[in-house]
């Protein structure tokens, strides 16, 4: 049964119809599939600043599985571990190996432009081709095999028997992703560091899928930061970007259509979504989170957990953005670069995604039925606005948040 419970003042949404032609703006918007909203208050976050140096528990999301490794490179030490040695598939963070084994005893530059080629979308997109093409190339699992000898790696394991070609099913753990991270930060040769990690760095927003990778790390801090996500699952198709960029969606080489639950140190089933990288002014911490979700936990709210897992993490060097996050209801919300509808699509958001709100101001009058507003918020960390239409607050202009300046 639907229910319309998020909005406590309905006269406040509401203007007469006069002003607005329902139908017709309610096209214009966008927006395809948007359910009715869910009464989710604003999420308690600080407004900005640095992150705390107390050292504090990790706050994992109920239903959600992880294995967290916080090490900071300054003084030597992990300054969170949970289940740091626990196993998980990698989804795309094998990529790392990949491109270390690819790059073994070779300098960047004496590289055909084809492999710079696809090494770069391979770690900025995330591109599956890419990273099948050297699994087959460079012998599948004996990459990994290669690579447990070369880094001294205790808890990476190649995929399991009957899953050889599925790259994405590699084992990993949180430490073991720590202790990639240090090697290509302070034993590979410059050339090799220089080139992931300047990739990393600019990891984009929209994935070669479609999917909006700047989740976990990317959304918790301020840069400087680098980054390389992983996420495996029934999920919804991507949906990052505008309709007339957004990168044909191929087949998810990483894993099958289907598979069984794995052995019993690997899950093979559950949704997957990790983010690793470095924070902070010359990469002072590595940071591994790496998860599993409840069968059937859409993107929007793995992304989230995620999120609030990793934002409650004691990361040195880390500097929390601006703002106050807020939930959001709705299929493929449109991200734009002004407060009005029309040609200026930047991205959709992912399903009831938690975003941050940097400021608000008033814009072009919008109707959903029986919603209309004029305010909308903007979104830093995207460089655009959405309507508070679809913001899971009960009033028109959010209390705790500024309004914008002229610049914006």
């Amino acid at each position: 049964m639907l229910r319309i419970v998020r909005h406590s003042h309905p006269a406040a949404r509401r203007t007469p119809r006069r002003l607005l032609a329902a139908t017709a703006a309610f096209l214009s918007l966008s927006f395809t599939g948007a359910a009715l909203p869910h009464s989710v208050a604003a999420a308690t976050e600080p407004a900005g600043g640095s992150v705390p140096v107390t050292p504090a528990s990790p706050r994992v999301p109920a239903g959600v599985t992880a294995g967290v490794a916080v090490f900071d490179r300054q003084t030597g030490t992990f300054t969170e571990q949970l289940a740091p040695d626990a196993r998980f598939r990698s989804a795309s963070v094998v990529k790392l190996l990949i491109a270390l084994d690819v790059l073994w005893n070779r300098s960047p530059d004496t590289l055909p432009a084809a492999d710079r080629t696809r090494l770069d979308v391979m770690l900025r997109g995330s591109q599956d081709a890419a990273a099948s093409h050297y699994w087959s190339a460079y012998g599948g699992p004996a990459i990994v095999e290669r690579m447990v000898t070369r880094l001294g790696l205790a808890d990476t394991a190649p995929p399991p028997a009957g899953y050889e070609g599925y790259w994405g099913y590699t084992a990993m753990s949180a430490r073991d992703t720590v202790k990639t991270y240090r090697h290509i930060l302070e034993s590979a040769p410059a050339p090799v560091r220089d080139f992931i990690m300047e990739r990393l760095r600019r990891s984009t927003r929209c994935a070669s899928d479609s999917f909006d990778q700047h989740f976990g790390i990317a959304a918790a801090f301020d840069r400087p930061w680098a980054v390389k996500q992983g996420w495996s699952g029934r999920y919804a198709k991507g949906n990052c970007g505008s309709a007339s960029t957004a990168e044909a969606r191929g087949i998810d080489a990483s894993a099958p259509t289907s598979a069984g639950p794995g052995d019993a140190s690997v899950d093979l089933s559950r949704p997957a979504l990790h983010t690793t990288g470095t924070v902070g002014a010359g990469d002072r911490s590595i940071v591994a989170v790496l998860t599993l979700h409840a069968d059937g936990t859409s993107y929007g709210k793995a992304y989230t957990d995620l999120g609030r897992l990793t934002r409650s993490l004691n990361v040195p060097g880390g500097t929390a953005p601006k703002g106050k996050w807020y939930g959001t209801w709705g299929q493929d919300v449109a991200v734009r670069t002004e407060p009005v509808v029309g040609d200026n699509l930047l991205t959709r958001l992912p399903a009831g995604v938690e975003v941050l709100v940097g400021c608000q101001k008033k814009g072009q009058l919008v109707s959903v039925p029986p919603y209309t507003n004029d305010w909308w918020a903007y979104l830093p960390q995207y460089g655009g606005y959405v309507t508070h239409i679809y913001l899971s607050h009960p009033d028109n202009q959010l209390p705790d948040v500024p309004l914008c300046t002229s610049q914006k």
